[in-house]
C-alpha cells in the first residue's frame, strides 16, 4: 500500500472504522528501530503508516500521560476517561462491541430490558441495505450516547478545574505520538498487516452484498 496517496480524510475513516479491540503492539516491537525519514515524503508515508498500525499503543499512551497528569484530580480521571469513551465510540468496530457488551450485562439481570435495547432491523430493497448502515449502541443512535458522554465530561472538567491541566497532558501524548510515529521505521510485519486487514475490510464488504 503506498501510503504516499492516502489523504488525512482516508486516514481518518479507515482509523473509523477498523477493529480496535486488536491488543498493542509489544513493547520490543514498539521501540525497536528509530531512524530519520530521508524527505517530507518519505516522512508523510511513514507518519501515516505508523499512525495505522500503532493506533491502540497511541491511544494508550494518550491515556496513561492523562492517567499520570490527574492522580490528585479523581473528579478529572473519571472525566478524562468519558472523553476517551466518547471519541472511542465513533469507532464503529468499538461501538458494536460496547453495546454487545453492555446488551449482555443487562441481560443477566432484565432479560425484557435487553430485548428492548436491540438496534432497529435495517430495511433490505433487493438483497441490498437501503441506507447506509447506521450504528445504534443500546438499541439508541449512536450520537446520543456521545452527546451524553461529552455533556458530563465537559461538567467534570469545569467542576475539577482540570481543563489547563488535561491541555497540557494532551499536548505531550500528541507530541510523543507524533515524534514516535515520524522516527518509527516502518517494518514489513507493518505493511503485512495493513494488507490482511484490507482483505477483511473487502471481504466483509463482499459478504455484506
Amino acid at each position: 500500500m503506498d501510503w504516499g496517496n492516502v489523504t488525512a480524510e482516508d486516514l481518518i475513516d479507515a482509523l473509523r472504522e477498523v477493529d480496535w479491540s486488536s491488543p498493542p503492539r509489544p513493547l520490543s516491537e514498539f521501540f525497536s528501530k528509530f531512524t530519520v525519514p530521508r524527505s517530507s515524503s518519505k516522512w508523510n508515508s511513514r507518519l501515516k503508516c505508523n499512525l495505522y498500525y500503532y493506533r491502540t499503543n497511541y491511544f494508550l499512551l494518550i491515556i496513561f500521560v492523562l492517567g499520570l497528569a490527574f492522580l490528585r484530580r479523581p473528579l478529572a480521571i473519571v472525566a478524562a476517561l468519558l472523553t476517551a469513551l466518547s471519541i472511542a465510540i465513533l469507532n464503529d468496530s468499538f461501538a458494536g462491541t460496547f453495546s454487545e457488551k453492555v446488551s449482555r450485562t443487562v441481560e443477566q439481570f432484565s432479560p425484557h430490558l435487553a430485548a428492548k435495547m436491540r438496534p432497529p432491523l435495517t430495511p433490505v430493497i433487493r438483497g441490498r441495505p437501503s441506507a447506509k448502515r447506521a450504528i445504534f449502541i443500546c438499541g439508541r443512535p449512536r450520537w446520543v450516547f456521545v452527546f451524553i458522554f461529552s455533556s458530563v465530561s465537559f461538567f467534570l472538567w469545569f467542576v475539577s478545574c482540570g481543563l489547563l491541566t488535561v491541555l497540557w497532558a494532551l499536548a505531550f501524548g500528541l507530541l510523543a505520538t507524533l515524534l514516535h510515529a515520524s522516527f518509527r521505521t516502518p517494518n514489513l510485519k507493518a505493511r503485512l498487516n495493513t494488507f490482511r486487514e484490507e482483505f477483511r475490510a473487502v471481504w466483509r464488504n463482499y459478504s455484506e452484498l
